[in-house]
């Protein structure tokens, strides 16, 4: 009977914990960190020592199924939403993890990097505009070109990133109507795109998403934290949008 009980105790435990473990390259001797994206804000939760060889591994039993970071540097991490029981394995490099990183082990944690993806190649995109916007200023300093040329060009580059940002608008859009009841949502709900948020609560049509994304959580996470957090600002949103 009591070997019955601590085994129901052990398998308890480990129902209520995930593991997120893995190599990152130039990690070695370094020290990550973990930290839950609360209904409230980031809370820190613990640091993890990275190993000799770039390995990692930890532990944590969770209260209620949420939204964790993990740290290289305070503007340097990925989101990862666990399971409980599951096992992730990360990858990447220490110096630029949120754009090398891969993750497995976890499905939606799988959905925020593909989602995290999408929005490094619209980065992509947008630094090789830029870049041509300075070459051509360059240009007209040292006297190449006449201003025509570069604000032909700035016609252009700016015609392209407004093409570039709705993309991503429509992309955050698709990901919040594919997985409706995911805390992954919240995150494309509230994804910026060059400090810009790709769902802009000035616009009245924001709204559409936000009851989107509350449906969806109220049916799978009625009593969560986040889905109780979340209720309370499409609520107060709502009601700034009536006095607009």
């Amino acid at each position: 009977m009591i070997i019955a009980c601590m085994a129901i105790l052990v398998a308890g435990c480990k129902h209520d914990t995930f593991t997120i473990s893995g190599t990152i390259d130039g990690g070695a001797g370094k020290t990550l960190w973990l930290e839950e994206i609360s209904p409230e804000g980031p809370l820190f939760i613990d640091s993890i020592p990275v190993d000799a060889k770039g390995r990692f591994k930890y532990t944590y039993k969770m209260p209620y199924r949420s939204l964790y970071n993990l740290h290289t540097t305070e503007n340097n991490y990925i989101v990862t939403l666990p399971d409980y029981g599951e096992k992730l394995d990360v990858t990447g490099s220490w110096d630029n993890l949120s754009m090398t990183y891969d993750v497995s082990g976890s499905p939606e944690s799988a959905l925020l990097w593909q989602l995290q993806q999408y929005t490094n190649d619209g980065g992509k995109v947008l630094n090789e505009l830029v870049d041509t916007s300075e070459h051509y200023a360059l240009m007209h300093q040292r006297g190449l070109i006449d201003a025509d040329a570069v604000a032909l060009k700035k016609q252009e580059t700016d015609s392209l990133y407004r093409l570039v940002f709705a993309e991503q608008q429509d992309y955050v859009c698709r990901f919040i109507e594919e997985n409706q009841g995911s805390l992954a949502t919240l995150i494309a709900l509230y994804k910026p795109f060059n400090n810009r948020m790709l769902i802009d609560t000035r616009n009245p049509q924001c709204i559409d998403w936000y009851d989107m994304v509350l449906e969806g959580l109220e049916q799978r996470y009625p009593d969560n934290p986040h889905t109780l957090h979340f209720k309370n600002t499409t609520e107060h949103l709502r009601s700034a949008l009536s006095r607009q």
